[in-house]
């Protein structure tokens, strides 16, 4: 099956790329990490008025918009509030605890609306204490419910779960891009790593692995079933894991400073892959629906 993209989607997504490839995200990345939210607050308006909001309300134009978002690893609880809350939210930035799989809200502190989903009821948040997470980017609070606010869409889960697996997809093949384009200007016993066997045949596989998990992600934005998203979100999941993997190893020790703009892409991996679900928590809802 070949999966080809509305062209006025495509269209959306490609301008969405642009704007992303003319802005400074890692500098905003790094300010929002360390909690000046400034550059990230405009980020995200320049987004929105660009129309990304619109975008994300097809479940295909969703997942090229997070897509992108991944690809750049921008900042803020997009998730949230494109994927769960658009009706709640508008154009505005807000966040949210869906516990178990949710059990912190995403960037409260930036936030200008912080809620708790209790099945697909949406209640008032109240901000708690603080939680270390693996992506300095991705501030996590504890959130207390109070007063109820209104309701989710039935589909609102499987949404930011693609919405998820699209970030991972659009972080894995920014990582391979990274790892490539390294591997040309790297020299070790005289050549460029790139010239060596075992280092095309880690980029070839990384690259096998995130052409596969691309039709199960617009399979799953076609179908919204729990199923198809789970197996989405699994295989966007690996992919992104081992592009990560591979552009560590591939740019060797540098690869592992926190100065290095690559840890942006590799912390954000890490972090995303438990978002909205575990590994193995969507395996099981594959089992289940396929047995």
């Amino acid at each position: 099956m070949r999966f080809q993209p509305d062209p006025e989607l495509a269209e959306f997504a490609a301008a969405t790329r642009g704007l992303l490839a003319d802005a400074d995200v890692p500098a905003t990345a790094r300010s929002w990490a360390g909690g000046d939210f400034a550059a990230g607050r405009k980020l995200w308006t320049r987004l929105t008025e660009l129309g990304v909001g619109e975008l994300a309300a097809d479940p295909v134009g969703l997942v090229l918009a997070f897509e992108e978002l991944g690809r750049a690893a921008v900042p803020g609880p997009w998730v949230e509030s494109l994927a769960v809350l658009p009706e709640l939210t508008a154009s505005s930035m807000a966040t949210l605890a869906w516990a178990p799989h949710v059990p912190f809200a995403v960037d409260a502190e930036a936030a200008e609306a912080v809620y708790v989903v209790e099945g697909d009821t949406v209640l008032a948040g109240r901000v708690g204490a603080a939680q270390a997470s693996v992506d300095r980017a991705r501030r996590l609070a504890e959130v207390t419910a109070g007063d109820r606010v209104g309701s989710v869409s039935p589909d609102a889960f499987e949404r930011a779960t693609l919405a998820t697996a699209a970030q991972l997809q659009g972080l894995g093949a920014a990582l391979l891009e990274r790892a490539t384009e390294y591997a040309k200007q790297r020299q070790q016993f005289g050549k460029a790593i790139g010239s060596f066997q075992a280092v095309k045949h880690q980029l070839a596989d990384v690259a096998v692995g995130l052409e596969l998990a691309r039709p199960l992600l617009f399979g799953a934005a076609l179908s919204l079933s729990e199923r198809d998203v789970s197996a989405a979100k699994v295989a966007c999941g690996g992919a992104a894991y081992r592009a990560a993997r591979t552009a560590l190893q591939v740019h060797g020790a540098i690869g592992y400073t926190a100065e290095y703009d690559l840890a942006l892409w590799l912390t954000k991996v890490r972090a995303l892959l438990s978002a909205w679900g575990t590994a193995r928590f969507h395996r099981d809802r594959v089992w289940a629906a396929i047995r």
